[in-house]
């Protein structure tokens, strides 16, 4: 199979996969996901299949919606691959992407895996998670849990476990310090870093107008 035919086809996969998922892990993430990937990859030596899949496949069964199971999504990515033939190497580099890209695997204090490849999917993620889009994703994402918008009495946890992380109900703006604003000085490429930077500053602005609101100042 031609490359363009599989990115084709993958795309088509992921549309039906996600045909019915949450707005902030839907097709348009992954779509401007893939699109991030593009966009920094022209700056990196990388394996430009692996990443354009791993990018489309990422979020293909998001452990937060398979009761916290983080083998769906590589399991459901492989055997699709699988299916189109794609180089058995090809397939195990896009798994193990899948399965440590997660914010949440930054927890961990030796990580198991890591890439050229992984580290321009991952960018390219956290992009989507920061900025205009990432406050109207953690919004969405919040109200799909029923959380507090804001609660002035429940702080930031900043000390939490990967268990904890994976588990909390804190209410969205917590969301913010406990992950959000982390982003930035996480960033592994020079084009992530520079495009997260003026994300960051978004964020801040939008932070310093929410309490000012919240308290009636403006």
């Amino acid at each position: 199979m031609k490359n363009e035919e599989l990115i084709a086809s993958t795309i088509a996969f992921v549309k039906n996969e996600l045909k019915n998922a949450e707005g902030g892990h839907d097709w348009f993430h992954i779509e401007r996901v893939y699109k991030n990937t593009l966009l920094i990859a022209k700056q990196e030596k990388v394996d430009m299949t692996v990443v354009a899949l791993a990018a489309l496949l990422h979020d293909i069964a998001d452990p937060k919606f398979h009761n916290g199971d983080e083998t769906v999504g590589p399991r459901v990515a492989s055997k699709f691959l699988l299916k189109q033939n794609v180089d058995s190497e090809i397939i195990e580099h896009v798994t193990q992407i899948i399965e440590n890209m997660s914010f949440k695997n930054s927890f961990d204090l030796n990580p198991s895996f890591t890439s050229k490849e992984m580290e321009v999917v991952q960018d390219a993620d956290r992009l989507d998670a920061i900025g205009a889009i990432g406050i109207a994703r953690c919004f969405n994402y919040g109200g799909f849990k029923n959380r507090a918008l804001y609660n002035p009495n429940i702080s930031p946890n900043l000390d939490m476990t990967k268990a904890e992380y994976k588990t909390s109900d804190s209410p969205t703006i917590n969301h913010f310090y406990e992950k959000l604003l982390l982003l930035k000085d996480q960033m592994n490429t020079k084009t992530g870093k520079r495009i997260a930077t003026e994300r960051h500053k978004y964020m801040e602005g939008f932070l310093k107008q929410f309490y000012a609101e919240w308290e009636g100042e403006k």
